[in-house]
Order: structure tokens, then C-alpha cells, then sequence
């Protein structure tokens, strides 16, 4: 099927990482393709297969709301929906289950760090994409998905903050005090040996320390974090910030 026996050998590894069994009918092409960055080629790439997966994962994560969560209001599955099919939430996910060492992407994209969370994202739902196709129903899908969804959507059920952490300090700094937090943000210039266990735990990849973000207010350091984009450590020092706030407010 592949003039490199190798790709057909890490195509089935990757689909035994979802749970799936190696003579599952998926259409080896078609993923091949999911995992092929625009970088590489600009027509053959895994951008229609993204367009299908991100219609893909909206309907998943909609019938496993209604599914679990049955009593819920349409606003508050809506608001649940939007963080499960983040790009955020979609990379941690394609991180999880080790996509990306599959992903194939040209040199002229490798250097911008600062898109990764965006690659991982477009190719996850690239391979929802191709598995959804390889049968045209959700039997190569749901049966690994669900799981992760339903722990994703607990996590946010269960998050004060919704995961956006930036906004809900912000809420709390102009409820109490009428002015917003500030954000200096730096290329991290520490090396990584030195991070504590706590941050290397952030940092599972060299990219993701590449900046680090302080939050301040009223002259004092809330929050610290690291990021592999200045909107990611600043998300991270937030969190900090909130969770501290949180605690002490408990």
C-alpha cells in the first residue's frame, strides 16, 4: 500500500494507541493524509480532513453531553461543547494519544513553535476525519472518544475558571477591585533542568517552556507560567493566579 513499509508499520501503531484493532477497516490513505501538515504539500495535506473531523467532533461531543448529561440546559451544553472542540483541548488530546511524532510537516513550519498546539488540533480532527470516512459511521470513532470526552467534560463541569483562566481572574481583579490584572511576558531564558517538578510537569515538550508570563496586581507577582506562546505561559500564570485566589478565598 506505502512504498516505505515503515509508515504502514507507524500507521497501524497509531491505531492500536486509540484502542483500535489492527484489522479495523480504516483506509490507510486516507490517514496517511490526516497526518500530512500543509507545509508539505499544498494539495495534498490533511485540511479537508480537518474540515470533516471538526464536524465530526461537534457531533460526538454533542451526543455524549445529551448522553450523560440529560438534565443539562442546551446553553450549558453549548458552553461545554466549545471548550471539548477547542484547539487547545483537541491538542492536549492528540498529545495523549502520541499523534504527533506521526505527523509529517515540512521544515519551513518546523521552527514556529508558537504553532504546534495549532498543528496537533487540525491533525486530530484530521484523523477523526479519515476514520470517519474509512466507514462512513462512528464505529472507529466513539469507542475510544467517548472515554476522553467524558473525562474532559467533567474536568470543565468541575473548573470554576472553564478553563479559561485569564477571564475569570480578570472578573474577579474588576469585582474586587476595579482594575485589571497586567501581564509581563518574556522568552524564558532558564534552562529547563532548573524548572521545578511542578512546571516540568507543564512542560511535557522543550517547545511549551519557550516563554514565561508573570501576572501583577496592585505592585504583587498573583501568578507565574510557562508557555510555548506568550498567550499560552500567560494562560498558565493566570491559573496560578486563580487557583491561589481560589484557595485562599475557600
Amino acid at each position: 500500500m506505502f512504498k516505505d513499509p515503515r509508515r504502514q508499520k507507524q500507521l497501524y501503531i497509531l491505531i492500536q494507541k486509540l484502542g483500535l484493532p489492527a484489522a479495523a477497516p480504516v483506509n490507510w490513505s486516507l490517514l496517511d493524509l490526516a497526518l500530512t501538515h500543509p507545509s508539505v504539500s499544498r494539495t495534498h495535506n490533511y485540511e479537508q480532513l480537518e474540515f470533516v473531523g471538526d464536524s465530526v467532533v461537534r457531533l460526538v461531543s454533542a451526543e455524549l453531553l445529551l448522553e450523560i448529561y440529560p438534565q443539562e440546559s442546551v446553553g450549558e451544553f453549548a458552553a461545554i461543547r466549545s471548550i471539548l472542540v477547542s484547539d487547545r483541548v483537541l491538542a492536549q488530546l492528540a498529545e495523549s494519544y502520541g499523534i504527533e511524532p506521526y505527523l509529517t510537516i515540512g521544515s519551513n513550519a518546523t521552527g514556529n513553535p508558537a504553532g504546534r498546539q495549532s498543528w496537533l488540533a487540525d491533525a486530530f480532527e484530521a484523523v477523526l476525519g479519515a476514520l470517519y470516512l474509512s466507514t462512513h459511521n462512528m464505529d472507529l470513532i466513539r469507542p475510544w472518544l467517548d472515554r476522553v470526552l467524558m473525562t474532559k467534560a467533567e474536568e470543565v463541569r468541575n473548573d470554576p475558571a472553564r478553563f479559561n483562566y485569564k477571564d475569570a481572574l480578570q472578573e474577579w481583579t474588576q469585582r474586587k477591585y476595579k482594575i485589571l490584572p497586567e501581564y509581563k511576558v518574556a522568552e524564558n531564558k532558564q534552562p529547563k533542568s532548573s524548572l521545578s517538578k511542578e512546571n516540568l510537569a507543564q512542560s511535557a515538550h522543550l517547545q511549551s517552556d519557550r516563554f514565561v508570563a508573570e501576572v501583577w496586581l496592585q505592585n504583587r507577582c498573583l501568578g507565574k507560567g510557562y508557555g510555548h506562546s506568550k498567550k499560552a505561559s500567560e494562560q498558565a500564570a493566570a491559573k496560578e493566579a486563580f487557583l491561589s485566589i481560589q484557595n485562599t478565598e475557600a
